[in-house]
């Protein structure tokens, strides 16, 4: 049996998000500023995000 995958997903819209414009963008190069990793203080808590040598970001507790 053959299953068709369509091409495109109709997502359902989100409620109370905020537009894609009210949406603060940084690049990771400024965040980063030549490092691979930085340390994220949120509610108390040090966070590490991390870029691998694949390029990808890791965030962890």
């Amino acid at each position: 049996m053959m299953v068709e995958k369509p091409d495109t997903f109709k997502l359902a819209p989100l409620r109370n998000q905020p537009a894609v414009a009210d949406i603060r963008v940084l690049e990771s190069g400024d965040l980063f500023r030549n490092a691979n990793e930085i340390m994220i203080r949120h509610d108390g808590v040090i966070y590490r995000l991390k870029i691998t040598r694949q390029g990808k970001l890791i965030l962890n507790k």
